[in-house]
């Protein structure tokens, strides 16, 4: 028990200082969007392109580990989805964002520290196969289903040039798709550069989770609370139970498994959120989800690590 707090707690520390410098006026939101901008748009997508630049690819994209870790994550699409739509009798569009809060966990800011602590920074190569698909494969399939649902009755031939123009404005795509170019093509940096890089890297996940902190004190929380409920059963429960029970058959590896299990288990992330504001659908049940399942994966964070062998 003592271990396991050992590792989860001091993540949700930081992200606790982050959101009590905020509510105590230490912080505005200026600053930590100014805060969550350099992390998001420079630090991650560095971390992101080193881990994918030095990935074996061949041996890390396991088909069997991204099939549990995504079927899950799928599946908690679909039933956020129909869920929104036949039991809470929501629209289209406001099903698919809240659909997207069960497809889209926080593999970066909780889902990657969590591991590490846990298993150590060898621990990391599955985590990394699993974010690099993370954000094409999730905004692929939010974007497609939710540009579906708006052109209800007219031509989606601009549907594919949407979807691509979407994703590569984002810059964790982007830092993905060139580290995956410099590994294929055996490229490298001079060492001053390759130190500027590893400098960038080293703030990024402590400044993210300080600044998820404090965006996550604007998400309080107001109405539609059955939603939100069912949002983080489907996050914090189905997505993970999914991943365990397709891992365990495929016989994945004990690192894999891990690795896999513990992000499936993350919260919502704040792209979720992300998502329902950009097309201004469903936005208080994402941030509230964001906030609610952020607190609860304490719990189900040492749920999993404690089922985990």
């Amino acid at each position: 028990m003592q271990a396991l707090l050992d590792v989860i707690l001091p993540v949700f520390l930081v992200i606790g200082a982050g959101y009590v410098s905020v509510w105590r006026g230490l912080f505005s939101d200026s600053v930590v969007d100014g805060l969550m901008a350099f992390a998001q748009n420079f630090a991650v997508p560095c971390l992101l392109f080193r881990a994918i630049w030095t990935l074996d690819l061949g041996a890390t994209f396991h088909p069997a580990l991204l099939i549990s870790f995504y079927s899950g994550a799928i599946g908690g699409f679909t039933v956020g989805l129909l869920g929104a739509r036949y039991i809470f009798n929501r629209e289209w569009e406001d099903a698919v964002a809240i659909g997207f809060c069960g497809l889209f966990s926080n593999s970066l800011l909780l889902g990657l520290p969590i591991t590490e602590r846990a298993y150590g920074a060898d621990a990391l190569e599955a985590n990394y196969a699993i974010i690099a698909l993370h954000a094409p494969i999730c905004y692929g399939i939010g974007i497609t289903a939710m540009e579906i649902a708006r052109a209800r009755g007219s031509s989606v031939a601009r549907l594919p040039g949407k979807v691509l123009a979407a994703m590569f404005r984002n810059a964790l795509v982007v830092g993905i798709a060139l580290g995956a170019a410099f590994n294929l093509l055996g490229l490298g940096l001079p060492g001053p550069a390759e130190e500027a890089l590893n400098m960038i890297i080293r703030t990024a996940i402590p400044a993210a989770l300080f600044g998820l902190g404090g965006v996550l004190f604007r998400f309080r929380p107001a109405g539609d609370l059955r939603a939100i409920l069912f949002v983080c059963a489907i996050t914090l429960l189905l997505h993970p139970a999914i991943t365990w029970s397709l891992g365990m058959s495929f016989g994945l590896e004990v690192g894999q498994l891990r690795s896999a299990v513990v992000t499936s288990a993350m919260a919502p992330g704040v792209n979720a959120y992300v998502f329902a504001n950009m097309y201004g659908r469903a936005r208080r049940v994402a941030a509230s989800s964001v906030l609610f399942a952020t607190a609860l994966s304490l719990g189900s964070a040492w749920l999993w690590l404690s089922v985990l062998p």
